[in-house]
């Protein structure tokens, strides 16, 4: 079934404008770099920048992948900028931040997948902001094992990977991704760096039944994913996979509570969650979890 596009009230938010907002976009603008809450249109741009913290996207604004969900552009990018990395680091020392969160456009063409470029960033805001935490929230890297240690050698503090939706309906949505291969990074995320805290997301309303969610839950836990976010899956144009439901506030709360029966550090599910969404919270809170 297609729904309305019609947002109902409570995915409705205020238009970004804020004082922090504009000195935000001000020095993203300036140092040439991206952020995902732009190119991807997250209703939670206002509410993030004016916090002070926003996801900054590398390795350029063009994808290799054309999933059926995301806003970003697809076609072929341009070579990695080596310089970028040093550039994220001087924006996040003079944002003042201390948690950042790093993502990428997914990079098929280049041997590592983008990996080297996502070291480089951890260890380049290491040395400029020791203090500032790091989540890096990584494509899947065509299932290559070596592309996924040399990121956890660089010791960030959180590595996320969305699994983004049930297994049913994973090829429609992810047509180049791969359900089993998710997991899998997940997995050896764990395997190559045991106290490392792992993270992953995923949208409702692509079609999914509440059963499968729940699976797919039960799924990541059994590869022992320590934090999860929940939400509501919005249709950005015509082109992209049609809604199938609204989910209310009321539901993503009752997922929230299943998630933590299951064991879960954390679960961030409401109707405006993101896969950075409060991500300094959550990393406290599985921080607090794990010393209990």
């Amino acid at each position: 079934m297609v729904v309305q596009r019609k947002l109902p009230p409570w995915l409705k938010v205020k238009a970004p404008g804020g004082a922090n907002y504009i000195e935000l976009r001000g020095l993203v603008r300036k140092a040439g770099l991206h952020t995902v809450c732009e190119e991807a249109h997250c209703p939670n741009i206002g509410t993030c920048w004016d916090r002070r913290t926003a996801t900054f996207m590398v390795l350029g604004d063009i994808c290799t992948r054309a999933c059926a969900y995301c806003a970003v552009k697809s076609g072929k990018p341009k070579p990695p900028d080596l310089q970028e990395p040093a550039r994220l680091a001087e924006t996040v020392e003079r944002m003042g931040l201390n948690y950042a969160v790093i993502t990428s456009v997914d990079r098929d063409d280049l041997p590592d997948a983008g990996a080297f470029i996502f070291a480089q960033c951890i260890r380049q805001i290491r040395r400029k902001v020791p203090l500032c935490k790091v989540e890096v929230l990584i494509p899947d890297f065509y299932g290559d094992r070596q592309a996924l240690v040399k990121v956890l050698d660089a010791a960030p503090d959180t590595l996320n990977h969305n699994i983004e939706t049930v297994r049913r309906i994973f090829r429609r949505v992810r047509p180049k991704g791969d359900y089993d291969r998710s997991l899998e990074l997940l997995y050896r995320a764990k395997a190559i760096a045991p106290g490392a805290v792992t993270k992953s997301g995923m949208m409702v309303g692509l079609g999914e039944t509440w059963d499968e969610i729940i699976e797919t839950m039960r799924d990541l836990r059994t590869v022992n994913c320590d934090l999860l976010t929940i939400g509501q899956y919005i249709r950005p144009s015509d082109k992209h996979i049609a809604l199938s439901q609204w989910y209310s506030p009321q539901e993503f709360t009752e997922l929230s509570c299943e998630g933590k029966r299951m064991g879960f550090r954390h679960v961030a599910s409401g109707p405006l969650v993101r896969s950075s969404y409060h991500a300094d919270d959550q990393h406290a809170a599985a921080t607090n979890a794990a010393a209990v």
